[in-house]
């Protein structure tokens, strides 16, 4: 439970005891030790998102890939535009709608992907050092749950 206090008349919560905060002090410090490994291939963590998606399931629109990735359409058209100046993906038109372009990796930038997979399941190693497989199965579980809450939340008061 977490503890709450009379702070100056108002409602107080330790920004270490709400989950919210404990999930965002996380999500910046694994993304902070992926930007610092990508530096070292010349890629931003953005691009890297965007590359991960592409290995799972190439061919993909922009508009997907956004939403693959949870970026903005203009954001993703931004990194697509440096991963295809820097040789990584090459971009093609849809046969069936002309109107959509489908992105797919080159051979650079598949070649890319065991190294950075490595990588980054490194990250994952350290942040989740002496925990057992049932903390780390839990942990996620438990993300899980809470984004699945929060979704539910934003369908059912949107803005």
């Amino acid at each position: 439970m977490a503890r709450w206090k009379a702070f100056r008349d108002d409602i107080w919560l330790e920004p270490d005891e709400s989950p919210g905060f404990v999930v965002r002090k996380t999500n910046i410090a694994v993304g902070n030790a992926l930007r610092r490994r990508l530096s070292k291939y010349g890629l931003t963590l953005g691009q890297y998102y965007i590359m991960r998606a592409l290995w799972i399931n190439e061919g993909q629109s922009q508009r997907a890939l956004s939403e693959a990735v949870g970026t903005t359409e203009p954001t993703t058209a931004s990194v697509l535009r440096m991963l295809e100046k820097n040789g990584l993906i090459r971009r093609t038109r849809n046969q069936q709608d002309r109107r959509t372009i489908n992105i797919f990796l080159t051979e650079n930038g598949l070649e890319m992907k065991r190294e950075l997979l490595l990588m980054a399941m490194g990250v994952n190693e350290i942040a989740t050092q002496g925990l057992s497989q049932h903390d780390i199965e839990e942990i996620k579980r438990l993300m899980r749950a809470m984004s699945a809450n929060l979704l539910k939340d934003s369908e059912n008061n949107p803005d």
